[in-house]
């Protein structure tokens, strides 16, 4: 039972770590150049159209003051003191990704999630809102139908079933672009390239593959993340310069061993570095269980006392056996072989690893997370 469990938990996520690492991979890949990013963006609106599953007004007021505020640009004054209930409308935040080089008139996704207490967007239309970044400048517009991936039901005596978020929806090509991000790509006379992982031998290698290809001196390396190229004067120049030095194929440096440990999911992932020194380990477990049963208390006959209900509790300790097991290992595999071979649980491994990496046995660097 042990093993098994074991084994279809390590097996989903230790798979993507056994490439061989020698494997040659792309620039664009490994790095990206600095500069060419992408934006984030941030607007607030209003969604009309549910079908009753709106805010609760009385426990939203935003909701209440920013369709107020919409009408009266719209050339609709309410009397003062007139108390709105509305069911249909839901105030919403709205986030997007701003990729490089957009386009004023170009359409990307618009992400639409309540912030008010409406049970669902379903069927809902955003109207237009204002999406601004970090500088508060506006540089897209949203508007559109919400698109939520979830279904709920409910019936008449208060029982319901939900799939998914129904407070959370979509839409697609939803906003505008209205402002250009200017991007500086190597005006400087040089363009830098920022390397995904920090790696010195990394570095090494992808300058020496650009300066094999397009002569020695034109790329340096400032550091084990950054790499500066020289690149062409003219706009066309550069972007095909740019084209050729992305696909080349640099042989990334092999990564040191790391185990990353998830403690409240159990989930573990180690690279094929990891090893292991001799050692021993004792793996056993302590159970504890305690079970209550009611127990009913009857009084004498004519001595006038009540009949009350008390617990029994029933303590029950058990411990299982735990034997000295002698472990070794020189491989990833061999590593995954000797924790199935004691019967590891994920409860127990972090634990074990942490012992392990306390002992020195333990040859690879312990993240948990």
């Amino acid at each position: 039972m042990f093993k098994n469990n074991m084994l279809r938990f390590f097996l989903g996520v230790v798979l993507c770590w056994l490439a061989p690492s020698l494997q040659a991979e792309r620039i664009k890949d490994l790095a990206t150049v600095q500069g060419v990013r992408t934006n984030q963006l941030l607007g607030y609106g209003l969604v009309v159209g549910l079908d009753g599953s709106g805010d609760q007004t009385t426990q939203t007021p935003f909701t209440v003051q920013s369709l107020t505020s919409m009408l009266g640009q719209l050339g609709v004054n309410l009397p003062p003191g007139v108390s709105l209930q509305l069911k249909n409308v839901a105030a919403v935040m709205l986030t997007a990704v701003l990729p490089p080089f957009a386009k004023p008139g170009q359409a990307i996704d618009v992400t639409v999630s309540s912030m008010g207490n409406a049970k669902s967007l379903r069927g809902g239309t955003l109207l237009m809102s204002p999406m601004r970044g970090a500088d508060g400048q506006v540089y897209a517009m949203a508007q559109g139908h919400v698109l939520v991936g979830g279904v709920g039901a409910s019936g008449a005596g208060g029982s319901s079933v939900t799939v998914n978020h129904l407070s959370v929806g979509r839409i697609s090509g939803g906003a505008t672009v209205e402002r250009e991000v200017p991007t500086a790509l190597g005006r400087e006379g040089h363009i830098t390239l920022g390397l995904n992982t920090t790696d010195f031998t990394t570095a090494r290698r992808m300058v020496d593959v650009i300066n094999e290809a397009f002569g020695a001196g034109t790329a340096i390396s400032v550091d084990a993340r950054t790499i500066q190229v020289a690149a062409p004067a003219d706009l066309n120049g550069r972007v095909d310069f740019l084209s050729r030095v992305e696909n080349m194929e640099v042989r990334p440096g092999e990564g040191a061993a790391k185990v990353i440990l998830n403690a409240r999911t159990g989930s573990v992932v180690m690279n094929q570095s990891v090893t292991l020194d001799n050692c021993a380990i004792a793996h056993g477990n302590l159970t504890v269980t305690i079970t209550s049963e009611p127990v009913i208390s009857q009084p004498a006959p004519f001595s006038q006392g009540q009949t009350v209900q008390t617990q029994k509790d029933k303590i029950e300790i058990r411990q299982e056996k735990g034997g000295l097991t002698m472990v070794k290992g020189v491989s990833l595999a061999e590593v995954v072989k000797a924790l199935n071979s004691i019967g590891a649980t994920p409860q127990d491994l972090l634990a074990i690893l942490q012992a392990m990496k306390a002992s020195g046995a333990l040859r690879a660097e312990l993240e948990i997370i």
